[in-house]
């Protein structure tokens, strides 16, 4: 079992930063996928980042790729997605999710969701 927290969401201007956090609790986050995902307003969930086992790989949709960063500390049980360069179309509920699988990026092979940290980006 893996149960995941998220936080660090907000308000915001077009152009600015945040780091979102995902705090896992269970043994064995270490050898779980973990991925960030986001859903607006009238919109299915979709894939935003995902990172390996051991964060040696990564992977991004390609409207996020060079402006959003996924890392782990799995000392620390922790997911990041650091957001750089914010959008209007970055607006969403944003959640944390863990896979047993060892690399996926398909929705339906998270086990274990959060429950989402609202961003807001204004223009």
């Amino acid at each position: 079992q893996v149960q995941l927290v998220e936080s660090g969401g907000g308000l915001v201007q077009a152009g600015a930063s945040l780091r979102l956090s995902c705090a896992a609790s269970g043994r064995t986050f270490s050898r779980h996928t973990m991925g960030w995902f986001r859903q607006a307003p009238g919109k299915e969930r979709e894939f935003v980042a995902v990172i390996s086992w051991s964060g040696g790989r990564t992977f991004y949709v390609d409207s996020v790729k060079g402006r959003f960063t996924i890392s782990r500390d799995n000392a620390k049980n922790t997911v990041y997605l650091q957001m750089n360069s914010l959008k209007s179309e970055d607006t969403a509920v944003y959640y944390c999710a863990a896979s047993p699988q060892f690399w996926t990026t398909i929705i339906g092979e998270y086990s274990y969701w959060g429950q989402g940290t609202q961003v807001t980006v204004s223009s």
